[in-house]
């Protein structure tokens, strides 16, 4: 019999005001400040995003966090992966996920992965305008994996596989030397009785077998993948036209893929041929984050996302009985225009598709 598979749906923890987001943005920044002031780019375009069973809310408020768990819960989603961010030791919109740990409420299964990017004004992690910077040192990966040992790995309600808390990394071909790192951490952790489930994040770094090879024991697909998503560009081109008029006229330039194609492409492209969790996302238009470079996954809708799910569950083999995990990108990542969370246009209606397609394939 085919073993269950479990649903993962990233969560970003910006949702609420920090010191440093009010420096650089202005007082009171949150991601609510991007979504609300988007604006169609073309006729029929849908934006902004904006939600209605939660509200704009604020993740200070253990409330919110609850009803989030409960509503992942009654739709099939069996835990969150949290963004965590790490600086050399500082931590940044930590406070929700401390709540957490601290109250052990919402009794919901999580994990964590780092977002090991530099914080830039163009929210692209690059190395323009850094807000934040990222620096990588022996002291600080002995730091960091001694922190998550003892203060959160340790809790009942993180996700693991055969004992092991997994851990993934968001960017890890930008590490100076990730076999180090991960030598350092296997290190630390065993002397505190402890194996470390070790993952890499694989949307915008090279993706491939030869990549685990540093020392991970899994990669997960991370959709919008830049791969797949090249193929299916080569595939389907778009019209020169729609590039040249856009610079001509100062507008933004925005690439836009059909969702429904995408899925369909999705369904045929083949599995890949090493220990890769796949991954899928209900919708995308980073409109609200980007000036130019937009892009947009158009005409999406909870029926063509419950189609890239079961087709997805269908055809992943778990690799182990706890080696069973689809990721779902994401949450709430509302100024990427892409997330499980009712808005105004659809409801809940991506929500209990995601219910439905757990119920189908379980059969």
């Amino acid at each position: 019999m085919k073993n269950k598979v479990k649903l993962i749906a990233i969560y970003l923890p910006q949702f609420h005001p920090i010191p440093e987001n009010d420096k650089w943005w202005g007082k009171g920044f949150t991601e609510w400040t991007n979504v609300t002031k988007a604006k169609p780019q073309f006729k029929g375009h849908y934006q902004p995003h904006l939600p209605s069973d939660l509200g704009f809310y604020d993740l200070r408020i253990n409330e919110v966090k609850e009803q989030q768990a409960s509503m992942a819960k009654e739709n099939g989603i069996y835990g969150f992966c949290y963004y965590h961010y790490w600086f050399n030791g500082r931590r940044i919109l930590e406070r929700p996920f401390n709540e957490i740990l601290e109250s052990g409420k919402p009794d919901f299964p999580f994990m964590l992965c780092w977002a090991n990017e530099n914080w830039t004004r163009v929210w692209d992690g690059g190395e323009k305008q850094v807000l934040l910077e990222q620096k990588y040192s022996e002291e600080d990966d002995r730091e960091h994996i001694k922190y998550l040992i003892n203060s959160v790995f340790k809790d009942s309600r993180y996700i693991r596989v055969k004992g092991k808390p997994v851990f993934c990394i968001y960017r890890s071909d930008i590490f100076p030397n990730i076999q180090k790192t991960i030598k350092i951490w296997r290190e630390e952790a065993a002397e505190q009785g402890m194996e470390l489930y070790l993952c890499r994040m694989e949307g915008f770094s090279k993706n491939g077998a030869e990549y685990l090879q540093q020392g991970f024991d899994a990669a997960v697909d991370f959709q919008p993948d830049s791969k797949s998503m090249e193929i299916f560009k080569k595939k389907n081109p778009r019209k020169l036209f729609t590039r040249i008029i856009t610079r001509v006229f100062k507008r933004p330039i925005i690439t836009k893929i059909d969702y429904n194609r995408f899925v369909n492409f999705m369904r045929d492209y083949p599995l890949p041929n090493y220990k890769q969790f796949p991954c899928v996302t209900p919708m995308w238009d980073n409109t609200s984050r980007r000036k130019t470079g937009i892009f947009i996954m158009l005409n999406s809708s909870p029926k063509s996302y419950k189609t890239w799910l079961v087709n997805t569950i269908k055809s992943f083999s778990p690799f182990s009985e706890d080696e069973n995990f689809i990721f779902i990108n994401a949450w709430n990542e509302w100024a990427e225009g892409n997330h499980l969370e009712p808005d105004q246009k659809w409801g809940s209606a991506f929500l209990e598709a995601t219910k439905e397609a757990i119920m189908e394939t379980e059969n």
